[in-house]
């Protein structure tokens, strides 16, 4: 290569420097601006893809909520259905009467219910009954009806049981009276 004089090689520098600086200049007047939106563009769309996502798992999450409002409510009528309502009295009597069916147990006595607030829970949507029923039965009869009775009504309970023995005519079988408290819950907007 031959030698360069100074003045071209001053020209070469300046050129060179120029186009250095033009190329900075270029690159972060116009590529990194452009760069850094395309970026940022870029995030929100993520972003939005995200929310979209969300808003998408939402509108099917409602569908399965409605389904799931839909059996819990029908699942609540189900349970209401056999709830106090109405003449209180006449329920209760009915009620007793009606399943006392199939046992061994003699109830001739079934209390007037009083209605009260329920003492369980505070704030609970159901206003409740306290009754008494009084009757005889053998042991293990006794014991199947009130497993049954609780069992058959969930929203029903005995909370006080006094038990008395009877001896039986033969003096083996002995019959039992019994007291008991039970606790019911009334059905809302009853009359």
């Amino acid at each position: 290569m031959k030698k360069i004089s100074k003045e071209k090689r001053n020209q070469l520098l300046t050129v060179a420097f120029a186009t250095v600086a033009v190329l900075g200049l270029i690159y972060f007047g116009l590529i990194r601006p452009q760069y850094n939106a395309l970026s940022k563009i870029a995030k929100d769309k993520k972003d939005a893809d995200k929310k979209l996502q969300g808003i998408k798992q939402t509108i099917t999450g409602a569908g399965t909520a409605s389904n799931t409002l839909t059996e819990t409510a029908a699942a609540l009528n189900q349970t209401e259905s056999d709830m106090a309502s109405g003449d209180l009295y006449s329920w209760t009597y009915e009620t007793l009467r009606r399943f006392k069916q199939p046992y061994k147990v003699e109830i001739p006595e079934i209390g007037h219910p009083a209605i009260g607030d329920v003492d369980l829970l505070s704030y609970f949507p159901y206003r409740q009954i306290r009754f008494t029923v009084n009757g005889t039965g053998y042991y293990h009869d006794l014991g199947k009806f009130i497993s049954d009775f609780e069992n058959n009504f969930p929203h029903a309970r005995v909370v006080r049981l006094a038990v008395q023995s009877t001896p039986g005519p033969d003096g083996l079988n002995e019959k039992l009276t019994f007291s008991m408290e039970i606790i019911a819950l009334v059905k809302p907007n009853a009359s």
